[in-house]
This record gives structure tokens, C-alpha cells and sequence, in this order.
């Protein structure tokens, strides 16, 4: 089934703090780093839960953009928390590696996405590591990224993960492989009209990969959005195409959370 909206947003500006005083966690959300390993490599995720919750509850998965596991991914699992769900947020890269540089940012992206078996093993452990948690039902997990995270989850949904949803929030769009002939999980994908890093000839082998597998996938492309669009932060690297757009994060936010009420409650 495929649903395509395409929506007008303005490009708004709202300053960072007063976008996290806003998205604050209330008292009850625990955070606490896990150290796990995929090979050699030592990982260290952060977990977010409802510390006031006794019972078992839906797990999302949150991968992180190319920068590395910074403030930004830990503050979508803290939201995800006050939602009621278990979060966590995984490590790709290993070694405590965070930047604001998007040439280190590039190269270490790089390493990972050079080799899709590699890429799609490291982000399932993450998943694993996930499961693995006293708080979480096992069989309701989700998986959310953010720009290199996004494309993590569609290689994620391309290779079968155990997911009953992904989300891509301005992601790069890989389009699935020949070997890729069906995909289980549901898909959304938020998209800026405006991304110049993707161009339309991806986006178009994306839909017609997506067709090809049957999957059950919806897109909404937003107008007036460019990349990271969801990330209050985006201008502060210096990069034309890089910028904040609060009606975009706020709707792609609340389609995030529709999908979830669908499929893992």
C-alpha cells in the first residue's frame, strides 16, 4: 500500500532551549548507558524508560545522525520515554566518537556504510541490546533514524530485523537491492521538498524499490524543508543545507506516534 502527502509547512525558527524546555521528560524518565560490543568494536548506548511504569512496554530503537550519538539522540529517547515507551538510543560508531565536523562525520559514516551486511549487523545489536531489557515487550519494537539513521533503518527493514515499524526522518533514501523482495515492517518516511543532499532521481528509485517489495510504506514530503529539519541544532554546522524547521518536526513527530498507536500498542 503506498500513500504520498505532500503538505505546505512554513520554515520556521525556534531557538534550542526553549524547544527542550518544551519536549522535557518528566521526573519519572530514567536514562542509563549501556556498554555493549558487535565483533571487537565496544559500543555505549543510552536506554530511556518511565522509571513510574512497572510493566513491560514498546521498544523504539533511535539511531542517530552522522555526527555520532550526541545530545540530540538522547534527548528523542528521553521524548520517547514520556510516551511510554523504552528507548534506546545505540551507538554506530564506537570509541566515544561525537563531532560537530562534518568531514570527520563523513568519513566515519563512511566506514560503516561500505559494508551493508557490517551496517545492518551493528544496528541490530542495538536492537538486541534493546530486547534484552527487563521494561520491554520483545514482540512491539520499533526503529526510528535520523539522516544516516534514517537510512540505518531502511537497511534495517531491508534485511528483515525483527521491527514491526521504521521511521526515516530525513534520511538518505536507499533504495532496497534486487535480493530485496519483500519488507515486513511498516514504513514512514519524513522528507524535506528542499533536501539537497538527496537528489529526485533517489527518491524516485526509493518509491519504485519500495513498490517493487510490496511494502506498506507512506512519505510525506514537506515544502520549504530542507535536512535535518527535526533537529533544533541543524544551523549551528555551518551548512546551507541544514536547517530547523519546527512545523515539519512537529508533524513528522505526530505521524511518528500515529504509526506507533498502529502497531505496537
Amino acid at each position: 500500500m503506498r500513500r504520498m502527502i505532500y503538505r505546505p509547512v512554513l520554515a520556521l525558527a525556534l531557538a534550542f532551549g526553549m524547544t527542550v524546555a518544551a519536549g522535557q521528560a518528566p521526573a519519572a524518565v530514567k536514562t542509563k548507558t549501556i556498554e555493549y560490543k558487535d565483533g571487537g568494536v565496544t559500543l555505549k548506548g543510552v536506554l530511556a524508560w518511565d522509571d513510574a511504569v512497572s510493566a513491560k512496554r514498546p521498544g523504539v530503537l533511535v539511531i542517530h545522525e552522522w555526527w555520532g550519538l550526541n545530545d540530540y539522540a538522547m534527548s528523542r529517547a528521553k521524548q520517547l520515554a514520556a510516551e511510554g515507551y523504552v528507548a534506546f538510543a545505540l551507538d554506530m560508531y564506537g570509541d566515544d566518537k561525537v563531532t560537530s565536523h562534518a568531514e570527520d562525520a563523513g568519513a566515519w559514516m563512511k566506514q560503516i556504510t561500505g559494508n551493508v551486511e557490517g551496517w545492518r549487523a551493528r544496528a541490530n545489536a542495538g536492537l538486541d541490546v534493546l530486547k534484552a531489557q527487563p521494561q520491554v515487550d520483545g514482540a512491539n519494537v520499533a526503529a526510528i533514524g535520523y539522516c544516516f539513521g534514517g537510512a540505518t533503518v531502511m537497511q534495517m527493514a531491508y534485511a528483515g530485523s525483527d521491527v514491526k515499524a521504521v521511521v526515516s526522518f530525513h534520511g538518505s533514501l536507499p533504495p532496497p537491492g534486487e535480493e530485496v523482495t519483500s519488507i515486513g515492517p511498516r514504513v514512514l518516511v519524513a522528507h524535506g521538498r528542499d533536501d539537497a543532499f538527496i537528489p529526485a532521481e533517489r527518491v524516485a528509485a526509493f518509491k519504485a524499490g519500495l513498490d517493487r517489495t510490496g511494502a506498506d510504506w507512506e512519505m510525506t514530503i514537506y515544502s520549504d524543508t530542507r535536512h535535518g529539519f527535526t533537529n533544533p541544532g541543524a544551523g549551528a554546522y555551518g551548512m546551507d543545507n541544514l536547517a530547523y524547521n519546527e512545523t515539519a518536526d512537529k508533524r513528522s513527530w505526530a505521524a511518528m506516534l500515529r504509526l506507533f498507536d498502529e502497531t505496537l500498542k
